[in-house]
């Protein structure tokens, strides 16, 4: 079995054990997150993105596949993290491949954007041809599928101390996008309905 799934043509997710992960955590608090969290890869036209990768040293599997990924594009690998909670296996991975990880808008590769999301400590990133969203830890896979918003105490460290109410607010731009997929770390994620999705999400 493959540790990339294939979500649509040149679109990765995988997952992978998170190390900083607790095993019964409380729930709401700011550990309430699975041990399994998500990372993406999207072979772009100009380069190989990896948004939040987590490819632990011990997934070999994981490894090799990344490796005949970057390999087969032939492009510049481009790392891009959504918060600084996300680094995770950065480091590693730029000097594995000699990546880049600016996120200036004027050095993103074609068809990648991203999305900074004010007062929220986030900078989600928007791939246009999939049509796909991928937030970092203000957007979650729901319990029941779906979406949620991140916990009220995963906020309390942010500078701006926002309340779930106001993340609801600052976030209502996204419903602008013609999201066909949310490719979630913390939960599974949404890749059908997912603009509807979104809406309901914001809308509780």
């Amino acid at each position: 079995m493959s540790a990339l799934r294939e979500l649509r043509p040149s679109l990765y997710r995988w997952t992978a054990r998170h190390p900083d992960a607790e095993d019964d955590p409380q729930p709401g608090s700011p550990a309430d997150w699975g041990p399994d969290v998500g990372s993406v890869a999207y072979a772009a036209r100009d380069a190989l993105v990896l948004v939040d990768p987590l490819a632990p040293a011990d997934r070999s599997d994981l490894l090799e596949e990344l490796d005949e990924l970057v390999r087969r594009h032939g492009k510049p690998v481009v790392i891009l993290t959504t918060l600084q909670f996300h680094r995770r296996s950065r480091e590693e991975l730029v000097a594995r491949y000699g990546a880049s990880t600016s996120r200036a808008k004027k050095s993103l590769p074609d068809g990648v954007e991203t999305i900074q999301i004010r007062r929220a400590g986030e900078t989600m990133v928007w791939l246009q041809e999939p049509r796909a969203l991928i937030p970092g830890d203000r957007l979650l896979g729901g319990d029941r599928g779906g979406l949620r918003l991140c916990p009220e105490s995963w906020l309390r460290y942010l500078p701006s101390k926002m309340s779930q109410a106001q993340l609801r607010k600052v976030l209502q731009p996204l419903l602008n996008l013609q999201v066909e997929m949310v490719l979630v770390s913390h939960g599974e994620p949404v890749l059908r309905g997912a603009r509807e999705a979104l809406a309901r999400a914001l809308d509780a």
